[in-house]
């Protein structure tokens, strides 16, 4: 039995937790998580995904504001005796003194194809770029951003319709099963790390409010990367008589357009012209309202023909 103890925060780290813990090979010690945050409207006060199932499943939880200055914390830990630390999405960046407590090595699940995308989008950035493909990884954790050498990988194909929330799905789907094969064979020495190239080092660097906002001078394809990239988190958006508009889905139509100005509207949605090509408006969600298809939305305009979007 191999004894961890899971750093995890967000909902894409809980179906690792829950099959890990369910592992005949893997028992969790305890968790460590993010501090309790206000969330919502109401900004009440909420625990994460990760805390709510440990609680649930009797195993102790750590909720450290920064568990490099909490050294009682670190103490307890070392109490555990585990053998690793598996951390994923866990939100806060370890010390030298955090990284000796295991038996072994701290393993950290990464959502790209180390050396691409270390940083903290890589889901979104690989979007974002027009990739074909990303992937995961096990990696060892050290003290520099991503650098560990590297235990495991799989390929993670992304069709040109796929938006982040559908690569968050499959990737919360198919890291379980790698994390548990990696502690496995680094227990039993049938796996070998690999050291990162750094000649091939790409960094996925977060997300500026400035990006988000949709540049039509752009093509239609990089805009629909954009808008798949950032699908509700936050949403790539424009503004229209004042008013942020967010767009949700959208397609690449092969035709010329005036650039950020309305084509046409047909049930399809609504075609607005771009540096290259034309983008197709499918599904948006207006200032102050609800989501709802764009050809509806484009009912309620005037002129529209004369709108030009900026």
């Amino acid at each position: 039995m191999i004894n961890i103890v899971f750093f995890g925060t967000p909902a894409i780290a809980l179906k690792s937790l829950e099959y890990l813990y369910n592992s005949s090979n893997i028992n969790v010690l305890a968790v460590v998580t993010q501090p309790d945050k206000p969330a919502g409207r109401g900004h009440k006060i909420s625990m994460s995904p990760i805390k709510e199932f440990a609680l649930s499943n009797n195993l102790p939880v750590f909720q450290p504001k920064s568990i490099r200055k909490d050294f009682e914390v670190q103490e307890n830990l070392k109490k555990l005796n585990p053998d690793f630390f598996v951390t994923f999405a866990f939100g806060q960046i370890l010390s030298q003194d955090v990284l000796d407590i295991p038996k072994y090595e701290t393993i950290n699940l990464h959502a790209s194809l180390l050396p691409k995308y270390r940083g903290a989008n890589p889901i979104q950035r690989a979007i974002i770029n027009g990739d074909k493909q990303t992937g995961i990884c096990t990696m060892i954790t050290e003290l520099g951003l991503d650098c560990g050498d590297v235990c495991m990988k799989e390929i993670i194909d992304i069709p040109d319709d796929m938006n982040c929330v559908d690569l968050f799905n499959i990737i919360s789907e198919k890291s379980p099963k790698l994390i548990e094969e990696t502690l496995i064979g680094l227990i039993n020495k049938t796996l070998m790390p690999q050291k990162q190239s750094e000649d091939c080092v790409c960094m996925a660097n977060k997300l500026t409010k400035e990006e988000t906002c949709i540049d039509w001078s752009n093509s239609a394809e990089e805009i629909h990367n954009l808008v798949r990239g950032i699908y509700k988190f936050p949403s790539a958006y424009f503004t229209l008589n004042g008013k942020i508009i967010k767009v949700l889905e959208t397609r690449v139509i092969k035709e010329p357009g005036e650039c950020g100005k309305f084509v046409k509207v047909s049930k399809e949605g609504i075609q607005v012209g771009c540096g290259k090509d034309c983008l197709l408006l499918i599904k948006v969600k207006p200032e102050g309202k609800g989501e709802m298809f764009a050809k509806d939305w484009a009912n309620g305009l005037k002129n529209i023909s004369d709108c030009i979007v900026k």
